[in-house]
């Protein structure tokens, strides 16, 4: 998963950039990146770490001009080489950097199609690559040294034809505009929003979170709908078009449950309201396979993610809600940490338990979902060893067990603790003395709301293995099988990348200070 954002502005946009990064941060700490355009040049800057480490004084400075995209990303399938960093730029046609948040499942397919028959060269495994070189290649066929919005819209439809996937997407035309695109079937969230200066121009900003929008003083206009782009041409001018021919709402649910912050709202449905129905729904079927007697006497949430649906089901069933687990801030999220024993290992660094909340008590633990069963088995551990008589899991998200093929980094089928298992048998490999999961109807209830009556379908492929794209069968899971298990990761990561600082060129050219 990752986070993109693009402003066209009528001052730098630097500051602004970096700032709705950090409100991204909790979709991608692997690597950062911004890239802005001044009178014709690109000024890059991007590596891997958190926003605050890759970003400097000095290179703040040097990113200079009104027009701008920026990125963070996490592996989805294990790399972390700086060489994939984002955004990505091509000098035909125009200049275009592109920054993307997703997964094109064709990607090897067009990979082909790009050399052989387009003649472009791709440097990266990224598919993000891929995706820019299918967007210039169709925008060069327009054959204008200045595009208008009609070209940009054409390209676009092209891009919707070619790949199949998921995919949010900003783009900066050097000294043309900012442009922003949504996969046909609204998979992968984008949401732009806009603000008046003190002269009277207009302002956009486009994000994959409403919170970066209005962290900045940004008003929301309106999530994109599936398929359809937007463009900014370099007077300020927005353009708005359907690029699809066949358009569905299917959004990713796995956003409302872990990914999205809770004071997100994502294709109008508030994350926050969502999860206080899954905690609600949960509750529910607590009490009707466990009965009112439940023996529950306390509820703690696993940080951070679960709180909210961990509050709202502790308040129906009437029992004490309390923070038993500490956060250290400065650990990573262990769910997109490269590597079994890394995440193994940061689960006790990242959580300290307060033992007087566990000591002679039976306690249900709340988590918002079960991956890999890692970090649950420890944490069940840590309650044990606070002195909990009894500990009980519940799981505010259904079972897991298909991979993700739409930019999330669920591990190969394998590595799923719930694949092909009951849900006895993972109570028993995890330690819970119970284990509940949310039914995946009640989910898709919590996340439906009366106001958007056009949403009511979501992409719910790791529970229920159907994916809303063609070409996902058997062949396909098997070859992603074998790219996302933590041996291939291993051998990915053992990959050394070397950094080489570009200077500054002509119109074609992008400066990027290290």
């Amino acid at each position: 998963m990752c986070g993109v954002v693009g402003i066209a502005a009528k001052s730098p946009v630097n500051q602004m950039l970096y700032d709705a990064l950090t409100m991204l941060q909790h979709r991608g700490q692997d690597a950062a990146g911004i890239i802005t355009c001044h009178d014709g040049r690109l000024y890059l800057r991007k590596d891997n770490g958190m926003v605050r480490d890759v970003f400097h004084t000095r290179h703040m400075r040097a990113l200079v001009g009104n027009y701008g995209i920026g990125h963070v990303r996490y592996p989805t399938a294990g790399s972390s080489s700086s060489a994939e960093a984002q955004p990505f730029y091509v000098n035909s046609p125009y200049g275009v950097s592109l920054a993307h948040n997703g997964n094109l499942t064709n990607a090897a397919d067009i990979h082909k199609d790009l050399f052989n028959s387009d003649l472009r060269h791709i440097n990266t495994d990224s598919d993000s690559e891929v995706l820019l070189n299918v967007f210039a290649h169709e925008l060069q066929k327009c054959g204008k040294v200045k595009p208008a919005a009609s070209d940009i819209f054409t390209a676009v439809a092209s891009v919707h034809e070619r790949c199949k996937g998921a995919y949010g997407v900003v783009a900066l035309i050097t000294g043309h505009g900012l442009v922003g695109f949504r996969d046909p079937n609204g998979i992968r969230p984008l949401v732009y929003g806009s603000r008046e200066t003190d002269t009277g121009e207009i302002e956009y900003i486009i994000a994959s979170e409403s919170v970066a929008i209005t962290s900045l003083g940004f008003k929301i206009e309106r999530d994109l709908e599936p398929g359809e782009a937007m463009f900014v041409d370099s007077t300020g001018k927005l353009h708005l078009q359907q690029c699809a021919k066949a358009p569905l709402h299917r959004p990713c649910i796995f956003e409302y449950v872990y990914f999205a912050r809770p004071d997100a709202t994502i294709d109008g449905i508030s994350v926050y309201k969502a999860r206080l129905k899954m905690g609600k729904k949960l509750a529910h079927k607590i009490v009707k396979e466990w009965g009112k007697e439940h023996d529950i006497d306390v509820v703690i949430p696993i940080p951070d993610t679960s709180r909210t649906s961990a509050l709202e089901l502790a308040n129906y069933l009437g029992v004490k809600f309390r923070e038993g687990f500490m956060k250290n801030r400065y650990i990573g999220r262990t769910f997109i940490m490269p590597g079994q024993q890394q995440r193994k290992k940061s689960v006790r660094q990242k959580l300290n338990p307060v033992e007087l909340e566990f000591k002679d008590k039976n306690v249900l633990l709340v988590d918002d979902s079960i991956v890999r069963g890692t970090t649950c088995e420890e944490i069940i551990q840590m309650a044990r060893d606070s002195g909990a008589k009894q500990v009980f899991f519940a799981s505010a998200a259904p079972m897991i067990q298909y991979p993700n093929v739409y930019g999330i980094d669920m591990p190969a089928k394998s590595e799923l603790i719930a694949a092909g298992r009951t849900v006895e048998e993972v109570r028993q490999i995890i330690g819970a003395d119970r284990l509940i999961f949310q039914d995946l109807d009640d989910l898709k209830s919590a996340v439906r709301t009366k106001k958007i009556p056009k949403i009511t379908e979501f992409d719910c492929s790791v529970f229920d293995g159907h994916y809303v794209t063609e070409g996902i069968d058997a062949d396909y899971l098997a070859r992603l099988e074998q790219s996302r298990n933590d041996t291939a990761k291993k051998k990915k990561d053992n990959y050394i990348d070397v950094n080489v600082d570009a200077s500054a060129v002509d119109l074609t050219g992008i400066r990027e200070d290290a």
